[in-house]
């Protein structure tokens, strides 16, 4: 009884560390304009004013798709990065890449978005694309890539919880 108390309050004390929000839930296709403009979906709207949420940050996610940050959540993961050695080369090769690609993006009156070319390009965005709610980041995919992804991963779903979810 003693392991499980205290097991219980680490737990919850290793939950009370967690800064980062948890807003973002879905699947939602918007199309790219000609001018590298995106929408940002009307359901992530009504939790970004929630939330308060001004600026975002988006860098070059894993997968091939984008990863896009609220700004407080990106200076928890850019404090949490900044701890790492830089002495070890798979930290820096880590930290060039996620931090080059970075870019802080206000959405306009129409909650568009713009998309720089390089990061359009990492992930090989074309027209059509998904916005996934991702609990407290939302990733980029180009349609295509995001169903084949989808298509992928469903298979072995219930797997892959097996191996990392222990409740």
């Amino acid at each position: 009884m003693t392991n499980f108390f205290v097991l219980c309050i680490l737990s919850f004390i290793k939950w009370l560390k967690v800064e980062e929000s948890g807003v973002f839930y879905g699947e939602y296709l918007h199309v790219l304009d000609e001018k590298n403009r995106i929408i940002i979906p009307s359901r992530f709207r009504k939790n970004i004013k929630d939330e308060g949420i001004d600026k975002f940050y988006i860098t070059r996610g894993l997968d091939e798709c984008l990863f896009m940050f609220s700004e407080t959540d990106w200076k928890v993961y850019e404090k949490k990065f900044k701890e790492m050695s830089f002495t070890k080369k798979e930290v820096r090769r880590f930290n060039r890449l996620f931090f080059s690609g970075a870019i802080d993006v206000v959405p306009d009156k129409q909650w568009r978005i713009l998309l720089p070319d390089y990061l359009k390009e990492y992930a090989q965005l074309n027209k059509n694309i998904v916005f996934v709610g991702v609990s407290n980041r939302i990733e980029l995919w180009d349609k295509d890539k995001w169903n084949s992804f989808y298509d992928e991963s469903k298979q072995s779903y219930e797997q892959i919880a097996e191996e990392i979810i222990d409740i």
